[in-house]
């Protein structure tokens, strides 16, 4: 059978840093409720290596392959972290196959499992072809269906390693910016005007909360790519008031 690339179908802290009005650093205590909103903000980013650019695929895609009468179904995903590649594991395997071999990447932190292979034979190849595709952020799951030859130690390291190398290649990839986790304490008055320049950066996950802070002012929490961090606090500061406090890692 031909190979063919298929499209499938789709915190950090109890004290959080405050600048101050001389542009210099504290640590300063916050209540509770403002801890979890910045913390789970936080949490995907946490993952990454440091705050930066990552390169990973933009879409889940899926090879098929015969070698020796063996079919092995490669399905590559982009992943935030090990809950997620866990649950995309769950979703993909096959419990009627022969096996279900895999590896992920997120960051620093790499997994792989022969899952009934020869030691060595399945899970390492497929991580060391994601390694060597410089491509962050993914799991590969390889599902082989045995066809009746035996492949040997060798073969099967080239069967699984070659369809992940493959289905890596080809696959579409785009370029990740790591987000900031940061929050704004705005008067009631100044929320339309923060909510305008925060879209205009482009921001994820805003969420307000009323009950934090001070009496008339509202807590708005944010995710911002971190070469925007900067820009963004002096964009809000002088369209906005330059009294504005922000809180950030």
């Amino acid at each position: 059978m031909a190979a063919g690339l298929a499209r499938v179908p789709s915190c950090y802290y109890h004290h959080l840093i405050l600048k101050n009005k001389n542009g210099l650093s504290d640590s300063v205590a916050v209540p509770a409720s403002l801890k979890k909103m910045v913390t789970n903000a936080a949490a995907a980013a946490s993952s990454s290596i440091n705050h930066g650019e990552y390169r990973s695929i933009a879409e889940r895609v899926s090879l098929e392959k015969e070698i020796k009468k063996s079919k092995f179904i490669a399905i590559a995903a982009p992943i935030s972290d090990e809950e997620s590649a866990f649950a995309f594991l769950s979703e993909v395997r096959d419990p009627r196959a022969t096996h279900n071999c895999w590896a992920f990447k997120v960051g620093q932190h790499s997994r792989c499992n022969d899952d009934g292979e020869p030691s060595g034979t399945a899970g390492k190849p497929i991580q060391s072809a994601i390694l060597s595709s410089h491509i962050d952020r993914v799991m590969v799951v390889v599902i082989r269906y045995f066809g009746g030859i035996k492949l040997g130690t060798g073969g099967l390291v080239r069967a699984y390693g070659g369809v992940t190398s493959e289905c890596l290649r080809n696959a579409p990839t785009c370029l990740v910016k790591s987000k900031v986790p940061m929050a704004v304490e705005a008067p009631f008055d100044l929320l339309g005007l923060v909510q305008h320049q925060l879209q205009h950066f482009q921001v994820e996950d805003i969420e307000q909360d009323y009950e934090t802070g001070k009496d008339g002012f509202a807590m708005v929490s944010f995710k911002v790519d971190f070469d925007q961090v900067e820009k963004l606090e002096n964009a809000v500061k002088a369209n906005c008031s330059r009294q504005l406090v922000f809180y950030k890692q």
